[in-house]
């Protein structure tokens, strides 16, 4: 796996996801990984600690120009709890549980944000406006309602699948209901 290649196809998607999802300063964007995937193993099997920092530095290099906070999604050893900043859990009023991420009990992504964020904690839930999902992590329980998919660019990294998602607010009413501004 060549790593710069790696940042340059991770770059690519995540234009793709930011384009399609519109996000706004503050919002929020959850990644889920296995860098095992990405290396051509199975997942939980040979997470890689170079790729997980890799990713998620350059994912932060993405999206802190734009203010958008970064969540990063552990594996189910660890209740698919999320790192984040410390200042965003309380401004959300997540509840922050307490657990280190491990390369085998979090993966290497959880392990990386841990140790490249100023002030990480973990917290169980958010409600993110989109995501990235490399090698099938299942993000859809940290995207807010109405789900999305994206389909980026890339449908690969690695020899890991690539999905995303955006949301979008609900759609109510009836018949009559007008869901575009009416002009007057």
């Amino acid at each position: 796996m060549n790593v710069d290649n790696l940042e340059k196809q991770l770059t690519e998607i995540v234009t793709d996801v930011l384009a399609a999802a519109q996000l706004k300063p503050g919002d929020l964007f959850v990644l889920g990984c296995s860098t095992s995937e990405i290396v051509g193993g199975h997942i939980g099997q040979n997470s890689d600690f170079n790729v997980g920092t890799r990713m998620v530095k350059t994912l932060r290099q993405q999206l802190q120009p734009v203010g958008v906070h970064l969540a990063v999604q552990g594996c189910e050893h660890i209740n698919r709890s999320l790192v984040v900043e410390r200042r965003v859990a309380e401004e959300r009023g997540y509840e922050i549980v307490t657990v280190v991420p491990a390369m085998h009990a979090g993966g290497a992504c959880s392990v990386a944000a841990f140790e490249q964020f100023e002030d990480p904690v973990e917290v169980e839930h958010i409600v993110a406006q989109a995501g990235l999902d490399v090698g099938d992590t299942s993000i859809g329980m940290h995207v807010k309602f109405v789900q999305v998919p994206v389909r980026p660019r890339y449908t690969e990294l690695g020899g890991a699948h690539v999905t995303a998602l955006r949301s979008r607010p609900k759609y109510v009413g009836g018949p009559r209901a007008n869901y575009a501004p009416i002009s007057r």
